[in-house]
């Protein structure tokens, strides 16, 4: 893939810091990209820097009422509403700039694909997925993912799939697109009886002229590498084709490992390594090899996002590290001066084997209970037979 794949980075793209002890601290992505550097991953990589999205831009998915709201938020002195200043998304300075620089990323990304410059684009910054029409939530201010989408359906692109795999439900990007049948949007996560948002049912399947392109996979608390995996290739390969997308837009949060601290999920470094891999396959397959992926969640900050994302990176270039492959020692002594206690990793991997058997029709796992359902709700929508698995 080589120059076919862009990177999206500037270290201003730091500047969105929510402060304090807030758990989305940007210091993970400034140790993702030293660390990808320290490998190698980046070497002869050209780094694409954003510029900050415009009010136009932002106004593809939010109201100007409330990107005027953002803008004033850390001047003014009353409540300013639209979900900020609350312990999720408190108000902090340069706000506006800084949210606005992230949905800049996941556009460039977007351009860059669009134009033909690139076949692939990462933007790690980016995949502020709940944040909604007039309101903040979630630790996001502007939805990157949903702008990068409106963009490219304005911009050549008439069928877009979007895959969350984050732990939390992708509710912003499903709410921008339940109407529009141009956009299959897909997100598995936790399931939302268990965990905020709340939303994300396997019922919640589109509106009226759209029904089928929402699709929700729910799993349960504590679910593991080979039952994800199983889960996905279950339901989203036939979809994506039966959908035939030209570009896959990814959300890739990595707050489904099992050492994060806001959820419950029980993945893998290794398991996020054969995500990445498995939709790199998926978009050669379905849509031409067009990817753009973003990053989202993921709040064990030393151990698990500047690995989970290294290989995220690497897999869009085409520079795969090995699961053995040894964490290098200027990675960890630079860490080591920021938290000299912690217990860091030695090697890219989690020593965690993500082999899984296919879904073959039946309910023998207890995870197939999800497949049935999902594949019932959705299937027959798309011409599918729920209940077959060779669709």
């Amino acid at each position: 893939m080589g120059d076919r794949a862009a990177v999206v980075w500037d270290s201003s793209l730091l500047g969105y810091d929510l402060g304090g002890e807030h758990p989305f601290n940007p210091i993970r992505l400034e140790l993702t990209m030293r660390l990808a550097s320290a490998l190698g991953v980046l070497d002869g990589v050209e780094l694409r820097v954003p510029e900050p999205a415009t009010e136009s831009d932002l106004e593809r998915v939010h109201e100007l009422g409330y990107v005027r709201a953002v803008q004033q938020a850390p001047t003014v002195t009353w409540d300013v509403g639209h979900g900020l200043g609350t312990d999720d998304n408190p108000v902090f300075d340069q706000m506006h700039a800084a949210s606005a620089l992230v949905v800049g990323g996941s556009l460039l990304g977007a351009r860059e694909i669009a134009s033909g410059a690139a076949t692939r684009a990462v933007s790690i910054a980016g995949g502020l997925h709940h944040a909604m029409r007039d309101r903040a939530a979630g630790f996001c201010v502007y939805n990157d993912c949903a702008v990068a989408i409106s963009w490219l359906l304005d911009n050549g692109f008439d069928r877009i799939a979007y895959l969350d795999v984050d732990v939390h439900h992708g509710d912003g990007v499903q709410a921008a697109f339940y109407d529009d049948p141009r956009v299959l949007t897909v997100s598995l996560h936790q399931n939302p009886a268990t965990l905020w948002p709340g939303t994300g049912f396997v019922n919640e399947l589109g509106g009226r002229e759209a029904m089928g392109s929402s699709v929700n996979i729910p799993l349960p608390p504590h679910t593991r590498d080979p039952a994800w995996l199983r889960v996905f290739t279950a339901v989203v390969p036939s979809l994506l084709s039966a959908f035939r997308p030209q570009i896959l837009v990814t959300q890739c949060g990595v707050d489904t490992h099992e050492e994060d601290p806001l959820a419950d999920l029980s993945l893998s470094v290794d398991g996020h390594r054969e995500i990445y891999r498995t939709l790199r396959g998926l978009a050669d397959r379905y849509a031409g090899g067009k990817w753009l992926a973003t990053g989202g969640g993921g709040y064990q900050l030393l151990r698990v996002v500047p690995r989970s994302w290294t290989h995220l990176i690497a897999t869009v270039l085409d520079r795969d590290v090995a699961p053995e492959t040894r964490v290098p020692a200027d990675w960890t002594a630079t860490v080591r001066k920021i938290a000299p206690h912690a217990d860091l990793p030695t090697t890219m991997s989690d020593g965690r084997d993500t082999a899984f058997d296919p879904w073959g029709g039946g309910l023998d796992r207890p995870i197939d209970a999800v497949i049935r359902d999902v594949r019932r709700a959705v299937f027959p929508l798309h011409g599918l037979d729920p209940d077959d698995p060779r669709d």
